[in-house]
């Protein structure tokens, strides 16, 4: 059941191994690494050199002061916006974020696709770096902000509205809900951000990274207006996309009777009786890729759940 299917000019990305799940997809490993990278280069490598009698890295280095987000009016240029996502404060800061971005940003991007995942990551992180430069000022919290924390918190709030039962292991041992637990989450970022606690985080930048993150997902899901916008994005991601027709008649009562499931491409019934093929699976995905798993309807479901009992 394991197949692949190049990225190439749909830009969507299915790897061959786990039944078309990867545990490293492409946006994640890109993150993964140049993250890391950025973060072993600036505290370390630049670190030790000097320009002018300035530190060239470390955090009161050059690298910070251009590419950190700094307060307007106190350093700062438009391109921090973005850079800021990349810089870090430390080990234990580069890890968790990438931890978090791991465990839940991989399953996002291998039902989403990888452009479709990359411009919500990106929309996240610019909604935190705007909340921190607008609306953290309102409380008097400003100080320079770095760290993918931000787009990250939008990544917590996709995985828990797609799958809030998902169990979390709270320190690896207590089970609890992903709604649960990311809305534990998220309230105590507001208290902290509300009571202007001085711990050094940027409260306000995750949790504007969490709010643009639920309207990009309600607008998806047309609890909110702008879905035209939102599937123009979508549209602009090149992820391909292909879904499932039903074909049913109706009595003068309205009642449906003999609801079929049709694969457009294929034109094959998708009942309990018809043989499940790859052709079938691959679009199912494909739909999954533009609308998320909420956009199947039951039969694509079971049909999605009896594959995957094969796979495993």
């Amino acid at each position: 059941m394991s197949y692949y299917r190049s990225s190439g000019p749909s830009g969507y990305f299915r790897p061959s191994l786990f039944g078309g799940f990867s545990f490293f997809p492409p946006v994640i490993r890109w993150l993964l690494i140049s993250n890391v990278t950025i973060w072993l280069l600036v505290d370390f490598l630049f670190a030790r050199f000097t320009f002018a009698g300035i530190k060239v890295g470390g955090g009161d280095g050059i690298i910070t002061y251009f590419l950190a987000l700094w307060p307007i009016g106190t350093n700062f240029f438009p391109w921090q916006v973005f850079t800021y996502m990349f810089m870090h404060g430390g080990f234990g800061h580069l890890f968790f974020n990438m931890l978090a971005l791991w465990m839940f940003g991989m399953e996002l991007e291998n039902t989403w696709g990888t452009k479709k995942f990359l411009i919500y990551y990106f929309v996240c992180g610019l909604g935190a770096a705007l909340a921190n430069l607008f609306v953290a000022p309102l409380l008097g919290q400003v100080a320079p902000t770095v760290g993918a924390s931000g787009a990250v918190f939008g990544v917590l709030i996709a995985f828990g509205m797609l799958f809030p039962d998902r169990p979390i292991y709270l320190y690896f041992l207590l089970p609890i809900r992903a709604k649960y637990f990311i809305a534990a989450y998220i309230g105590l970022e507001l208290f902290y951000g509300v009571t202007g606690s001085t711990d050094g985080i940027a409260h306000f930048a995750h949790l504007g990274g969490a709010a643009v993150g639920m309207v990009y997902m309600l607008v998806g899901m047309g609890l909110l207006p702008g879905r035209g916008w939102w599937h123009r994005l979508q549209a602009g991601s090149g992820d391909s996309y292909s879904q499932s027709s039903r074909v049913y008649r109706r009595d003068e009562r309205g009642v449906v009777h003999d609801a079929k499931f049709y694969d457009i491409r294929s034109g094959r019934p998708m009942d309990n009786e018809t043989e499940v093929t790859q052709e079938v699976i691959d679009a199912i995905l494909d739909k999954i890729s533009k609308g998320g798993y909420q956009s199947l309807s039951a039969e694509e479901k079971r049909v999605l759940n009896e594959a995957s009992k094969k796979i495993h």
